[in-house]
């Protein structure tokens, strides 16, 4: 593993892990829970509905974090992100960009396009931009378009997912890029954090797991889908919001369809408005690293448990 500069506010992150802005589920409870525990927490600004309530979320996360660094001065709060969906279909991303700036978000993360006034509009204030990529080509686009750091997105992560390897993937960035980089797929265990940071990243960008949180605005149907599924519940379609990704099969199942044979979607179809937020809470978005999550509890236990694993994991290692 090599040390690497990171930039802003990413070399402020306690603990190597980014939470992933999990659409519908993500909240300020679950954000602010995250970043107390020591892990970037982040949320889709497309979670805030109506628009307006973005500026109130925002608000009441930068307030409790400021009172969390405040009261623990010691083990300041992690940084949290917001996510842009940079697609046209979203017609609120100028509205939820300047309530970022306002705020000055710490980080940005960018999915479903690279937006140059996006990264210049962080930058003005300080802020670091991630963008999420499924391959090199587009990892290459982001970079040249002002992103900081990137995501990659590899084959088994949760929701709109590649399919490439985490190895493959990670490598290939590596041969000419030497920012941050967060790896997203299948990560839930202390393990396989140390293992992303081996592969070579900086960090671990984790989604499903915190579904099964006491925090996560999630049904406790779906929480107890993600507790009792593994790896063979996840099936991989397209056809919910016209960009392939993982979902559980019981919820699909549940919706009437049948999961092992779905027609494929119009990727020109492709929306994220109030169509998409039915889709994903009807069909459940999760990854293939479900298997060793064996129970719903608070966000500050499972991420202790992490850090435990974690440094077993070292330990085991002698690093």
């Amino acid at each position: 593993m090599t040390a690497r500069q990171l930039p802003g506010a990413l070399a402020r992150v306690p603990f190597p892990v980014i939470g992933s802005p999990l659409f519908i589920i993500s909240h300020p409870k679950l954000v602010i829970a995250q970043c107390c525990a020591g892990v970037v927490g982040a949320m889709p600004a497309l979670n805030a509905r109506p628009q307006s309530q973005l500026d109130e979320w925002l608000h009441e996360i930068t307030e409790a974090l400021a009172a969390h660094d405040r009261a623990h001065p010691e083990a300041p709060a992690a940084p949290f992100a917001i996510n842009q969906i940079v697609h046209k279909s979203n017609d609120r991303m100028e509205a939820d960009m300047a309530l970022c700036v306002k705020y000055q978000v710490p980080i940005i993360i960018t999915s479903l396009g690279a937006r140059e006034e996006i990264n210049q509009a962080a930058h003005s204030y300080g802020g670091v931009v991630l963008h999420d990529i499924i391959n090199n080509r587009f990892a290459q686009k982001a970079i040249e378009k002002g992103a900081d750091g990137l995501i990659a997105v590899a084959a088994g992560a949760g929701g709109h997912a590649g399919t490439k390897s985490p190895f493959a993937l990670v490598q290939e960035i590596r041969q000419w890029f030497n920012g941050p980089v967060a790896l997203s797929g299948s990560i839930a265990t202390g393990g396989a954090v140390l293992a992303a940071q081996a592969a070579g990243a900086d960090f671990a960008y984790i989604g499903s797991p915190f579904i099964a949180t006491e925090e996560a605005r999630a049904s406790d149907a779906y929480k107890a889908c993600v507790v009792d599924a593994t790896s063979d519940d996840i099936v991989y379609s397209n056809l919910f919001t016209g960009v392939h990704g993982n979902y559980l099969a019981p919820s699909i199942v549940q919706a009437g369809l049948d999961p092992s044979n779905l027609p494929q979607s119009d990727p020109s179809a492709m929306n994220f408005g109030a169509g998409a937020q039915k889709a994903w809470k009807d069909i459940w978005g999760c990854g293939q690293g479900i298997g060793v999550i064996n129970k719903v509890q608070s966000t500050a236990a499972w991420v202790a448990q992490l850090k435990r694993e974690y440094a077993q994991a070292r330990a085991a290692l002698a690093l």
